[in-house]
């Protein structure tokens, strides 16, 4: 039952992989999350947090061949993407670039949740 684990944590990395590409500057960011970035400090904020997704990425991926670490990947996932979904709906007004950033948080909420279920439950047995 490794595998259901394994696809859980690979579409978790995939969709954080996705925004990485905003370290490399301004111009990416912007087409990314469809929003002017004018302030210097939003900037470092920005290119900032797609290097957080990176690294959380990499824990996805180094977790599937590290069961260990399975439980506390998917943990911090369901931080980051339940934490994202809550701030962008208690901010509200939020563009289309952003709403399909929360319909894919909401792909990996899934996944991670049929991985925990798995973790939990079934790889125990």
């Amino acid at each position: 039952m490794n595998w259901i684990s394994n696809v859980a944590l690979a579409i978790a990395a995939i969709i954080h992989f996705l925004p990485v590409s905003g370290i490399m500057g301004k111009a990416s960011l912007e087409k990314l999350y469809g929003v002017g970035i004018a302030n210097p400090n939003l900037l470092i904020a920005m290119q900032h947090r797609a290097l957080l997704f990176g690294l959380l990425g990499v824990l996805f991926v180094i977790a599937m061949f590290k069961a260990d670490l399975r439980l506390l990947a998917m943990c911090f996932g369901m931080v980051s993407t339940v934490g994202f979904i809550a701030v962008a709906w208690q901010v509200g007004d939020y563009n289309p670039l952003i709403a399909r950033v929360i319909k894919a948080d909401v792909i990996v909420i899934v996944a991670l949740i049929i991985g925990l279920i798995n973790e939990i439950w079934f790889s125990k047995v």
